[in-house]
């Protein structure tokens, strides 16, 4: 050990020497270059520590731990002498201009990085072989007492001996079934306490300082709130009438609605009560476009160009179509005064 101790001080004295005179020089070879230098010298140093552990811990038997600590010692000895060798080398490599690729530089570097991998490990198995770090000893295990898991613990019952039986007879008796005063088991009476415990919170926040709604306020909250929703689900889905899924109106409201839009804007071309003017007569059973609900409802949407009618899908919404529509099958046969004669073909 001593010699090998003695090799690594001369390696580091020359290595130390070469780059302080290579320092005003020019650039160096590859093979030369002060870092690889020193990178090289910590990889075989770091090569002979793992050496050195890996007969320690092959050799490591409980009858050789006084021979491991001393070449533990050893161990401890060379990884300084190569921490003072990497200190030195690269103290003295900083004035000197590197010519080392990267690809070399990071190859050695990774050499470097797994060998300090192998020595960590080392060194751990070999604290637990020396003694070191002593191993945590396993806890006994008493004879003769059982082992009670969390759930036999809140589940435990206390059974009732033949004395003691006649002690907690309740004196009721089904087909010499007898009952018996037998103490409920844990996790009953603590479910117990706490649903007392509960009601107690819930009746204060509730009915006394009204923090919290109760049952009943709740119910009417979520009623309103599923007013609402069903407000706007309506209004979303009167928006979705098309002529393939119309239906007649027969409320009143949609009629009077209706009929109003159509004294506004339909009553010009096909008269007030829709006798016909310029468009044809809305109240016999003669139709030029169809006479049922959807087809009126696709006329009035879509109008016919040909005809001077306009498209009013721009300004009504379905719902408002539908309304119309509706209201235009509400006045058939109505007879109206100076009908209009009839177009179209009869339906």
């Amino acid at each position: 050990m001593k010699k090998t101790i003695l090799l690594l001080l001369t390696s580091n004295l020359l290595l130390g020497a070469g780059a302080y005179a290579q320092a005003a020089a020019t650039p160096v070879k590859e093979a030369f270059d002060p870092v690889a230098v020193v990178l090289l010298t910590a990889i075989i140093g770091l090569a002979i520590v793992i050496i050195v552990l890996g007969n320690a811990v092959i050799g490591a038997i409980d009858i050789f731990r006084e021979r491991m600590k001393k070449d533990a010692e050893k161990v401890a000895a060379v990884a300084a002498i190569i921490g003072l060798t990497l200190l030195s080398h690269s103290a003295n490599a900083q004035g000197v201009f590197s010519t080392l690729s990267p690809v070399s530089y990071y190859l050695l570097l990774s050499v470097l990085g797994v060998e300090l991998l192998v020595v960590i490990c080392l060194l751990f198995v070999l604290r637990f072989l020396v003694g070191i770090k002593s191993r945590k000893k396993a806890k006994a295990i008493s004879i003769g007492k059982a082992r009670v898991n969390w759930f036999e613990k809140i589940n435990k019952t206390q059974s009732l001996d033949a004395a003691s039986e006649e002690e907690a007879d309740m004196g009721h008796n089904y087909d010499g079934i007898r009952e018996l005063n037998n103490p409920t088991p844990p996790w009953w009476k603590w479910g117990f306490l706490f649903t007392i415990a509960f009601g107690i919170v819930y009746t204060w926040r509730t009915e006394v300082s009204h923090a919290a709604p109760n049952q009943l306020e709740e119910l009417a909250a979520a009623e309103e709130k599923a007013a609402i929703a069903k407000e706007e689900y309506l209004k979303k889905a009167a928006n979705n009438i098309d002529e393939n899924n119309v239906t007649l109106l027969t409320e009143p409201a949609d009629l009077a609605a209706g009929q109003k839009i159509f004294a506004a804007s339909c009553a010009p071309c096909h008269g007030p009560q829709g006798q016909g003017v310029v468009g044809p007569n809305l109240t016999d059973d003669y139709w030029l476009h169809g006479g049922k609900i959807n087809e009126i409802f696709k006329t009035i949407k879509y109008g016919v160009a040909e005809k001077g009618m306009k498209a009013w899908q721009e300004d009504f919404s379905p719902k408002q179509l539908a309304q119309i529509a509706s209201y235009v099958k509400s006045i058939h046969g109505s007879n109206p005064p100076n009908p209009k004669e009839p177009q179209g073909q009869k339906e």
